[in-house]
């Protein structure tokens, strides 16, 4: 894994070879950031990834100066492999949780800036994922969402939805709450 910019920017991280994870490729996560850029201040941003898989999300908006990013991961080997890249880097502003992305999203009342959130493509509830995001406590006007899924959906229809952008085979819906 590569930290692309900011304080950590080029640091590698070694992958353990069982984790289940498909982490966002590099050539997508440039791509994202480069419009995050243009529609984020980082350093006012508290932010969220669901389905954390390997940090990178995390670690590239820690990177770029959120104060706080809460990174939400069932699987064991991904969850330690996040912890052990956090201790790496001294970083005290990631939050990890530990456990089922749904079960959370239905609980947490803690109001975030941004949202992302990269499912597994075959995940059965990815189809309405936007808007059990989009219906929780968790957002407040201003919250951008990004949802990162295959070409077999489309998110279009959703009232919040405002842009798609697609690198390859990986697609990215926004959604931004009034």
């Amino acid at each position: 894994m590569r930290i692309i910019s900011g304080k950590y920017g080029r640091r590698r991280f070694d992958v353990p070879k069982n984790i289940t994870a498909r982490p966002t490729t590099d050539m997508a996560r440039e791509n994202l950031f480069n419009v995050l850029n243009n529609i984020v201040d980082y350093e006012s941003t508290t932010a969220l990834d669901l389905f954390s898989g390997t940090g990178a999300i995390s670690f590239e908006l820690l990177s770029r100066g959120c104060p706080s990013v809460t990174s939400v991961e069932k699987a064991s080997t991904q969850y330690n492999f996040i912890r052990k890249v956090k201790e790496q880097l001294k970083e005290n502003n990631l939050i990890q949780i530990k456990g089922d992305v749904f079960k959370f999203i239905g609980s947490c009342t803690r109001k975030f800036d941004l949202i992302f959130a990269d499912p597994p493509y075959d995940l059965p509830l990815l189809p309405q994922l936007p808007e059990l995001i989009i219906n929780s406590a968790m957002i407040k006007p201003g919250t951008l969402i990004v949802v990162e899924h295959s070409r077999a959906n489309d998110f279009s229809h959703l009232p919040q939805f405002t842009q798609q952008r697609v690198y390859g085979k990986v697609h990215f819906s926004f959604f931004e709450i009034d």
